[in-house]
This record gives structure tokens, sequence and C-alpha cells, in this order.
């Protein structure tokens, strides 16, 4: 009778055990996580992704460390191929930029679909300023405008990749003003923001951190700013719909997870960069960088990846770079 009363009782205690299990086992990382950047080195996906890291590492945030890693081949189809064909879904995740958007609707033959992809949280949108040398002299977009149509395809913009960001602004400003400024792309906005200093090229519509340092030194000088309102960085700068053209860009800043990350993964990984989001740190770079936007997870992540494809599959139909 007490062996039967003690296989019994063993019994329940199972029972009760799993009862209160949880339903999934909670995700820890087991290796170094892979942190893919889709962009060069000194841009502005860069400085926050190490930023980000560095986060993490100060606060001890994760248990294993996050490895940046620079892909930005092809305006960011190196990245997409290699987050796409993650071996470890668990342990790679990625740095995005817009290119997420536009890259695999110009290059459909890499077979990538961004809605497979894991949506663990966007940490901000970023904002994008018309840039000069001050050695051109010019001190408003108006005279920007009368000397980028005098100089035609002599004026040269610098900016990061093909048909995405900074291209899409480049060519909105030349079919609305009949301008005909040149393009060039680069690998990343901190390699633009450099030429652009040193009198390399004309102009760049360089995100505020990556051409922070050297408005802060004196050499380059803002103009215009295309959002919705004013950047309290820089009060003194109109934004374009105040000169008499509506228009307001920006970019998004979000973390996502390889396809085929596991729901517990998804979930640590919006746990943890929602941390490093309400971060102090994360707060002043915010600020200081003219950042905007909150935190946006999971579905309302891939409900907003949606909103942008669609928006972008039209600008770049619109400008030709698609049939």
């Amino acid at each position: 009778m007490r062996n039967f009363m003690k296989l019994v009782l063993g019994m329940v205690a199972t029972c009760l055990a799993l009862a209160l299990a949880p339903a999934h086992a909670e995700f820890s990382p087991t290796k170094p996580i892979d942190f893919v950047i889709m962009a060069g080195k000194g841009g502005g996906a860069d400085k926050m992704a190490r930023l980000m890291q560095a986060i993490v590492e100060q606060h001890e945030l994760a248990n294993r460390p996050l490895v940046p890693v620079n892909k930005s081949g092809g305006s960011g189809a190196e990245a997409l191929v290699a987050l796409n064909s993650a071996t470890d879904p668990d342990h790679t995740i990625m740095v995005t930029l817009n290119s997420f958007f536009t890259t695999p609707l110009r290059q459909p033959g890499l077979e990538v679909d961004i809605m497979q992809f894991a949506p663990v949280g966007r940490m901000a949108e970023d904002t994008f300023v018309l840039w000069v040398n001050v050695e051109e002299g010019i001190n408003s977009f108006e005279e920007f405008l009368a000397e980028a149509k005098a100089r035609g395809s002599g004026w040269v913009m610098g900016g990061t990749g093909s048909a995405q960001e900074d291209q899409i602004i480049t060519d909105f400003l030349n079919d609305t003003y009949e301008l005909e400024i040149k393009y060039i792309p680069y690998k990343g906005g901190g390699a633009v923001a450099k030429d652009l200093a040193g009198n390399q090229i004309d102009s760049s519509v360089n995100n505020p951190s990556e051409a922070l340092g050297f408005y802060e030194a004196g050499t380059v000088i803002p103009l215009v700013a295309f959002t919705d309102e004013r950047l309290p960085m820089f009060p003194d700068v109109p934004t374009l719909a105040e000169t008499g053209v509506d228009f307001a860009y920006y970019m998004q800043r979000a973390v996502v997870g390889a396809p085929g990350m596991s729901d517990d993964a998804q979930a640590y990984y919006t746990g943890l960069f929602e941390s490093v989001y309400n971060s102090a740190e994360w707060q002043e770079y915010k600020s200081d960088k003219s950042l905007l936007g909150d935190f946006l997870p999971g579905d309302a992540l891939r409900d907003y990846w949606g909103v942008q494809r669609d928006r972008h599959e039209t600008i770049l139909r619109a400008s030709g770079a698609i049939n």
C-alpha cells in the first residue's frame, strides 16, 4: 500500500509539473548571434547596429554577443540572400534599410519574399536632409535649384546604393524641378558624407547621423528636410513642403530575423530590442540624430512592411526602375 501511494503521489506531481510548464520552452541563444548590416561601414545603419550592440553588452541584456557583419553588395542583395539562406535562423538577425523593400522588387531573381522574414522590431524611422559643401556658397534650397539647373548633368549627387532611398529622392528632385542631376551610388552613407566634405561630389541627401560630424565641423550645410515637420536639430532648415512641394520620405531602421526563425526566438529578440529601445542610450541617440517613430513589433511591423513595399513598388514603377 505504501509503495502504491508513492506511485500515485509521483504521478500527481508529474501531472502538476506538466500543467504548470510553459506552452513553449523559453529560448536562449547558445552561441554568438550573427548581426547582419545591409550597408557599408560608417553609414546610418552601421552606426545604429554598433550602438545597439554596445547597449546590449553594457547592460548585459543577452547571454551571447551580437557579432556585426557588413554585407553591402548589390544594394543590400548580399545581406538579403545571406539571411534568406541562413542555416541557423534562431541565431541570425539583420538591421534593415528601405532597400529591404526596393532590392527584392528590382531583383526578383533573388527569390526573396520579405513577408517571410521574422518581424523583430522597428527601432525608428530615419530622416533625410539635402546637403551641400559650404564652399559652394549655396545657402538656400532655391539657390541649390538654380545652380543644379545651370550645371545640368554636371551636378553630382552621391547616395547609398542604386534605386533605393537616396536615388529615389534624387529622381524625385529631377522629375519635380526639371533637373538633370547625375546620381553616383556608394556602398554606404559614411563614404557619401566623406566625399561631400571633400568636394568629390556636389550634394547628398545623407541622414543626419551620417553628416553630423561634418556639419559640426562647418564643412557641409543643410538646405531642406524631407520630413513633415522641421527637425529639432535644424530648426532653421525648412521642410520641402514649406518650399511649395508636399513630399516627405523616411527610412525604416528595423531589426528582422531570418525566415524560419522559431516563435520563441522571435519573442526573445523582440524583448531584447524593446529593452534596447527603452534604454537611455537609445532614446538619447534618437533625439540627437533626429530619428522618429515608436517601437513597432510583430504583426504591426509586418503590416508596416506591406504598406511600404506597395508604396515603393509604385515609386519604382513610376521612375521606370521596374516594369
